[in-house]
């Protein structure tokens, strides 16, 4: 039995977005991050460092090592895409190139987040409901603002920003992620229109999925989204609209949903040949879960898309089946369950970013005009606040004024010279501007507008994002980068010959190579004879007489990170030979 929807939208709540708008806004979310800033620690420069191995050729592209060590995060498809664009871009620095790729999968998850809620929208069982004398939302125009919507509560997300910015394969699993989800949308909408291209979509995202390092969530996520398209395939007799492409579909296809599971098997087969499907690092019981520290991260991560998605499921709770609420809620829930399992969460729940964001774009028909009022309030005094305190501090660093906020950043960077660049300041100038016109507009203009609960709050986050990527960049490269110590470090050492390096981590390993200009060799690999300095990580120290002779070498300095005094690197000099 069909029941009634609860969206109640006329046509006039429908208008679209201005697409060159959306376009800028995009733009302004993505490109500040992979512009202009050093690779920061731990993951970003770890995960740089085995591109440029690859790169190189000393890693070989099936299994990728760091001077004979396997890499710490699985799967090999990432990788392959920094090295490729640093082998393909010579004339740019190896930093730049590399973010070329990942810069292209975060705009990829943005669009398909965009088509997931479009053809989510789309499904009967989601239209609003029809008024007795005509003028409530069209299909196209009502799945358009929601789409809007959806993408824009995806930026909204406080989550998203640095983590979508890195060269890691974090960022790859969330934009396969998007696809593979986009490609079950499609398929409950579309699926007997062009199926081909759906079905590669799938094909791709789940062999792709499994290649970095994600095989588990590529064959939970997969087999859980094709379940629901066959719920709703056995419901077509109370839902046949939805459903009668599986029905329609072209004699030379017969049937998307079972070529889809045919290319999640031979992805996952694949996987399992090639030695790719190795079990992930989870806790060995719910009762290590650190419940409360994975709640809090659940609330801070998700905000603001989790308060609206929880609103979606109790008033859509009647269509909990349908492909509209079931497709994206079965991604959130596994991204969250793998999220409080894993030793990283907060890298596991990125991945449930996307389909919280459409969950959430579906609150919006539903929400009342006080609801809409207190999230715009919120919003505009949250935000405003992190910028107001953004130019503070920036103001301080420069002039000194007010005292309290410059003897902070004083003491937390030692040795930090800030200086003014006008391009930054120009860009941050602009932003602020771009959002108090943006306040202005949202009070004065398009109230009905179904998006206009979101625009403050994706905005806001993209703010306070190009402020930090703006005028705070000097200091969080400073401070978040491995590039002052591993400078420190080549200073002391000749960097024509060996440096013997023991006990460091796959970050350090990475910034020395890069940001030192040094050639490292490992103290186990028993060919540092000719290396005349040797750079030792603390924690390793007290065994390390077991893999050198201490009396070929002096003690000469501790280099510490100038804005964590506990992470250090010891240095030694070869006194004899």
């Amino acid at each position: 039995m069909n029941q009634p929807t609860p969206a109640i939208v006329s046509q006039s709540a429908v208008r679209r977005l201005p697409r060159l708008a959306l376009f800028l806004f995009c733009a302004a979310y993505v490109l500040p991050g992979f512009l202009g800033r050093e690779p920061w620690k731990n993951h970003d420069v770890s995960a740089f460092g085995v591109m440029l191995e690859m790169a190189a050729g000393h890693s070989g592209w099936w299994s990728p090592q760091v001077l004979g060590l396997a890499v710490e995060e699985a799967g090999p498809l990432p990788y392959w895409l920094g090295a490729a664009f640093i082998r393909l871009l010579p004339f740019l620095s190896p930093e730049v190139a590399v973010r070329i790729p990942f810069a292209l999968l975060l705009a990829l998850t943005l669009t398909c987040t965009w088509y997931t809620v479009y053809h989510l929208a789309r499904q009967p069982a989601a239209q609003p409901v029809a008024f007795a004398f005509g003028g409530e939302a069209k299909p196209t125009d009502y799945a358009r603002a929601l789409a809007d919507a959806g993408l824009l509560a995806l930026v909204a997300c406080l989550g998203l920003a640095q983590l979508s910015h890195e060269t890691t394969p974090d960022l790859a699993r969330l934009a396969l992620v998007s696809l593979m989800l986009f490609s079950a949308a499609r398929l409950a909408h579309a699926g007997g229109r062009q199926p081909g291209r759906t079905v590669f979509a799938w094909s791709l995202a789940a062999l792709a999925l499994v290649f970095s390092g994600a095989a588990w969530i590529a064959a939970l996520l997969g087999a859980g989204l094709l379940f629901v398209l066959w719920v709703a395939r056995q419901g077509r007799g109370s839902s046949a609209p939805e459903t009668e492409w599986l029905l329609e579909a072209p004699a030379s296809v017969r049937d998307p949903l079972l070529w889809c599971t045919l290319a999640l098997a031979l992805a996952l087969v694949t996987g399992w040949m090639t030695g790719q499907m190795a079990e992930p690092a989870l806790a060995n019981s719910l009762e290590q879960v650190p419940w409360r520290n994975w709640g809090k991260l659940l609330i801070w991560f998700t905000w603001p898309a989790w308060p609206l998605a929880l609103w979606t499921l109790w008033r859509w709770r009647h269509q909990l089946l349908r492909p509209h609420v079931a497709l994206p809620l079965w991604a959130v829930l596994v991204s969250a369950g793998h999220s409080a399992l894993a030793d990283e969460r907060d890298r596991a729940l990125l991945l449930a970013l996307p389909a919280m964001a459409a969950l959430a774009a579906f609150a919006l028909p539903t929400l009342r005009r006080s609801v809409s009022a207190l999230v715009d309030w919120f919003t505009l005094l949250f935000f405003s606040g992190c910028a107001l305190v953004i130019w503070v501090i920036w103001f301080a660093m420069q002039t000194g004024v007010p005292a309290k906020p410059a003897a902070n950043v004083a003491k937390l960077a030692p040795g930090f010279v800030p200086e003014f660049s006008l391009l930054l300041f120009a860009f941050g100038a602009l932003a602020t501007a771009g959002w108090v016109w943006l306040v202005a507009w949202r009070v004065g203009k398009h109230q009905q507008a179904i998006w206009k609960s979101l625009i403050l709050p994706a905005a806001g986050s993209t703010l306070c994002w190009l402020l930090l990527m703006t005028l705070w960049l000097p200091l969080l490269d400073f401070g978040r980068s491995y590039g002052p110590i591993s400078r420190g470090v080549a200073g002391l050492v000749d960097r024509k010959q060996c440096v013997l390096a023991d006990g460091l981590t796959q970050a350090q390993t990475a910034a020395l190579q890069y940001h030192g200009a040094l050639t490292l060799v490992r103290t186990e690999s028993g060919s540092g004879d000719a290396c005349r300095s040797l750079v030792v990580s603390p924690d390793t120290q007290p065994t390390l007489d077991t893999r050198v002779d201490l009396t070929q070498w002096a003690f000469k300095a501790t280099v510490r990170r100038l804005t964590d005094s506990k992470e250090s690197l010891l240095v030694y000099q070869r006194v004899s030979r």
